[in-house]
């Protein structure tokens, strides 16, 4: 059977589109499990293509499938429906589904009201789905379609009634089958990298925490599961083997089994794998021993949630921590050269100057590398959502407006929106003004076995501030000085190829070009096969007239189309007309 399993498109853009640009594992994995079944599947990412209905019309025309299914968080849920829509008006006859943690808190309300939709399933998806596709495989035709309108749809065959976790319409109104069994060993599961290509894993489902603005508790339960460390470097050693060097490891806490997280570590070592990975961890569940242990296994980030600087706020949002724990996760894991990153949530009950004030403080505190604000949204699934509609001022039909999620500051006649807006720019600008203190007050752990992966930390923290976010951000101070001091103190430590070259390019944009030459020859002293710290040293010694130099240093890269067309310059200013012709016909030739 041909399956297409879409991440559909958002109704809004994102200031961090890395955190929702990217497919679910969970489609990785069903699309494993369905092709390890005899199913033709292929995956969709449809993110960014909102607006643009001809052309997802064509490729649905092109594979022509017969079943659908879309995995949906609240913020792309219009984007399924549009594209279901779309689908049914392409081929009336094909089978459309909706999962992920989406589909699992509004399958009633999706059922009732989009005819489009024929199926949900709720929860965890793996098993369900592929059982609702045998059922469908099995039937001797699909479901007959009934006229569209709301609660219309492919009526299910009798046989989906038995399907644990599905979700479908009886006597045309929606009915939940019971749910299924979690699935106990996730080992189990096929290894989704034999299929695809991807760079987003996770060890575990589940979360023991209970906040009251998350839904995973709801979706996963509060009993945590986990692959074991051989399942899951099996799996980044596949990828390795594709090409890819980074991970997102997206666990709600990575480190809640400390055993298991050095188990994975160690493997990764054992294996010889040269990755880079970002995790999610909780400030309660870390030590300096397992942070030492990622690191030497490649983590170069980790993410906290600290939400609020008031202790009043984390306990209206059931965050059980402690200041005393955020301070010493913050400053454990800086001092391990791992980047810290601080998720903070505002316009929370009981939000006020004062408690945005606390925020700031603990900011000052922590002194974090990296922090994401963000406004405290209702979502359905969550303890906040589930008390506003008991107390009556929220019911599921206002989904049915065009919109992504509700900020909570709308519900609370104390929040007006001008107010927590000033409080979001107010955290934001404080950070980033604070940051090159932060920087300057940055302690590493003093271990000789750490040394390399403290160069390698502030290479890449130095970086930001050339090429990344932080370059770009006018609210930060001189971000290439910054740079510089990062990257020095980056070899101070270790010779370090980023740091290296990150300063020959720093120093020819400021027209310091025998400063470039001079650092980049030492990098070369390093690193003699570097091919871009070659032809950044070839350009430095172009700018200050030293061609001969830098035509020897070109040669070595015939097959390198940017080499060539320096090779002709270099001619071109020594005279050699035939030189120059020649490796600018190279050049072209190597550019076609």
């Amino acid at each position: 059977m041909k399956i297409l399993l879409i991440y559909p498109y958002c109704l809004d853009p994102r200031k961090h589109e890395e955190d929702i640009s990217v497919v679910p594992m969970g489609l990785y994995y069903i699309g494993a499990l369905l092709k390890e079944n005899g199913h033709d599947v292929e995956i969709l990412n449809f993110h960014g293509m909102g607006g643009t209905p001809e052309k997802i019309r064509g490729i649905l025309r092109a594979r022509m499938p017969r079943v659908i299914g879309f995995s949906i968080l609240n913020a792309n849920r219009w984007g399924a429906l549009e594209v279901a829509r779309i689908a049914k008006e392409v081929d009336p006859g094909v089978t459309t589904v909706v999962g992920g943690v989406g589909a699992t808190f509004l399958w009633e309300h999706l059922l009732t009201h989009f005819g489009q939709i024929d199926y949900a399933v709720v929860g965890e998806g793996e098993l369900p789905f592929l059982n609702l596709v045998r059922t469908l495989d099995n039937a001797e035709e699909l479901p007959a379609q009934s006229p569209a309108g709301p609660g219309s749809g492919n009526a299910a065959p009798d046989a989906a009634g038995k399907i644990p976790g599905v979700a479908w319409r009886r006597g045309g109104r929606p009915f939940l089958n019971p749910p299924g069994n979690p699935i106990a060993a996730l080992d189990q599961l096929p290894n989704p990298a034999r299929h695809f290509t991807y760079q987003h894993l996770s060890l575990t489902r589940g979360c023991p925490g209970r906040c009251t603005f998350c839904g995973s508790p709801r979706m996963w339960g509060r009993r945590v599961r986990s692959h074991s460390a051989a399942y899951f470097v099996d799996q980044m050693a596949m990828l390795y083997s594709r090409g890819v060097h980074f991970f997102y490891v997206s666990d709600d806490t990575f480190t809640l089994n400390k055993d298991r997280a050095v188990a994975v570590c160690r493997e990764i070592l054992r294996r010889g794998l040269r990755i880079s990975w970002a995790a999610i961890s909780r400030v309660d569940a870390v030590d300096e021993a397992v942070l030492v242990w990622m690191r030497k296994a490649g983590c170069t980030q980790i993410s906290y949630g600290v939400e609020s600087g008031s202790e009043k706020i984390r306990r209206q949002l059931n965050k059980r921590i402690t200041r005393e724990q955020i301070l010493r996760a913050f400053s454990l894991t800086a001092a391990c050269g791992i980047m810290p990153r601080a998720y903070f949530i505002y316009g929370c009950p009981g939000e006020t100057p004062e408690t945005i004030r606390e925020t700031m403080d603990l900011i000052d505190d922590i002194k974090p590398l990296s922090a994401i604000f963000y406004i405290l949204d209702i979502l359905p699934g969550t303890d906040l959502y589930e008390a506003l509609k008991e107390s009556g001022r929220l019911g599921d039909d206002v989904w049915c407006d065009r919109i992504e999620d509700i900020p909570y500051y709308t519900q609370d006649p104390l929040l007006p929106e001008g107010r927590i807006l000033e409080f979001g720019r107010q955290l934001r600008d404080h950070f980033h003004a604070k940051l090159p203190a932060f920087i300057d007050a940055l302690q590493l752990k003093e271990d000789p076995e750490l040394r390399p992966f403290h160069a390698d930390f502030l290479s890449r923290l130095g970086l930001t501030f050339t090429h990344g976010d932080y370059a770009r951000n006018e609210a930060i101070p001189a971000p290439a000085a910054i740079a510089e001091k990062l990257f020095r103190r980056a070899l101070a430590y270790h010779p370090d190829h980023r740091a290296f070259l990150g300063l020959g390019i720093l120093y020819q944009q400021q027209r310091r070009f025998p400063a470039s030459a001079e650092i980049l020859e030492a990098g070369v002293r390093h690193f003699p096969r570097s091919e871009e710290m070659q032809i950044c040293m070839a350009v430095s010694s172009m700018n200050m007239g030293r061609f001969d130099a830098a035509a020897a240093a070109l040669k070595q890269f015939p097959e390198n189309p940017q080499a060539l067309q320096y090779l002709a310059h270099c001619c071109r200013a020594l005279g050699d007309a035939e030189g120059e012709q020649r490796w600018m016909k190279q050049y072209q030739a190597l550019s076609r």
